[in-house]
C-alpha cells in the first residue's frame, strides 16, 4: 500500500453506479484526507447525493471502489458501513421528531456497547442549544436545530468520517450560517467530513477541497480557495460576479 493511499481516509475511484437501469454516476473519483472538510457541489440531477449514498452503501456500484482508509468497502450494506466508522446524515428523515433531544442522540449510540454519557456530554458543548433543550421533543425545535440533533446523533458514534447531505437545505440564512459553523467545530475536533451542499459559495469557503459533478462526472476539483476564485466555476455555480 502507497503512502498516499495510507493518508486516505475515504476514497471513491472511479466508481459507477445508479438506481435500477438508471446510471447516474459515471466514473466519480474523489478523496477525503485526515482531518478535511470536502464538498461536493453542482448542478440539480448531477450525482452529488448519489455518490454520498453510494459510500454508504444505498445504491449497488457496477464499477468502480470504495475505500476507507485503504478497506475495500465498495457495496457493502450500510449497517457494517456504520460498525466500520461511516455515518451518513441524510437530507430528510434524519431525526425521530417525537423523542426528545436526549433520546435522539442515545439511539445514535445503538451499535456501542460502552459508557457513552461521557460523549453525550461532549457533544453538549459542541452543540450548546440541545444540552438546554435535552428533554424537549426534537420535532418541536426549529429547522436549524434539528439539524444539529441529527448531526450530533451521527456524532455518537465518533465515527472515521462524517457524510452530511445538504444540511442547509431549506434552512434561513441565519441557521445556514450556524450549520455552517458547526460543521467546522466538529471538523475541528479531528473529524473528516464528506458533505454535499446547494450553498455552494458558502460551503467552499469552509471546505480544504471540493468537487464539482456534472451529469455524474467529475467536472473541476481543487481547493476551496481555488474553486471560488475559478472564473468558469463561478460563472456556473456560484453566480458569477452578479451581486445577490
Amino acid at each position: 500500500m502507497s503512502n498516499s493511499e495510507l493518508q486516505t481516509v475515504l476514497e471513491l475511484d472511479q466508481i459507477i453506479g445508479g438506481y435500477g437501469d438508471t446510471q447516474i454516476l459515471h466514473g466519480v473519483s474523489m478523496r477525503v484526507d485526515p482531518g478535511e472538510i470536502v464538498v461536493i457541489i453542482g448542478p440539480n440531477g448531477a450525482g452529488k447525493s448519489t455518490a454520498m449514498k453510494a459510500v454508504f452503501g444505498l445504491l449497488n456500484l457496477s464499477g468502480g471502489k470504495v475505500r476507507l482508509n485503504g478497506e475495500d468497502i465498495t457495496n457493502m450494506p450500510p449497517d457494517q458501513v456504520v460498525h466500520h466508522g461511516v455515518c451518513y446524515v441524510p437530507q430528510t428523515s434524519n431525526i425521530f421528531p417525537s423523542l426528545t433531544v436526549e433520546e435522539n442522540l442515545e439511539m445514535g449510540a445503538f451499535v456501542r456497547t460502552d459508557d457513552f454519557r461521557p460523549r453525550l456530554q461532549e457533544l453538549y458543548d459542541i452543540f450548546p442549544p440541545l444540552a438546554e433543550k435535552r428533554r424537549q421533543a426534537a420535532g418541536t425545535l426549529s429547522g436549524g436545530q434539528r439539524q444539529m440533533v441529527a448531526m450530533a446523533k451521527a456524532m455518537m458514534l465518533e465515527p472515521q468520517i462524517l457524510l452530511l447531505d445538504e444540511p442547509t437545505a431549506g434552512l434561513s440564512p441565519k441557521y445556514r450560517g450556524e450549520i455552517f459553523a458547526i460543521v467546522k467545530t466538529v471538523n475541528a475536533t479531528g473529524t473528516p467530513i464528506l458533505m454535499v451542499e446547494q450553498n455552494a459559495k458558502q460551503a467552499l469557503k469552509i471546505a480544504n477541497r471540493g468537487y464539482v459533478l456534472v451529469d455524474g462526472k467529475n467536472k473541476f476539483e481543487g481547493s476551496g480557495h481555488d474553486l471560488l476564485e475559478d472564473a468558469e466555476v463561478a460563472e456556473m455555480f456560484l453566480g458569477g460576479g452578479a451581486p445577490p
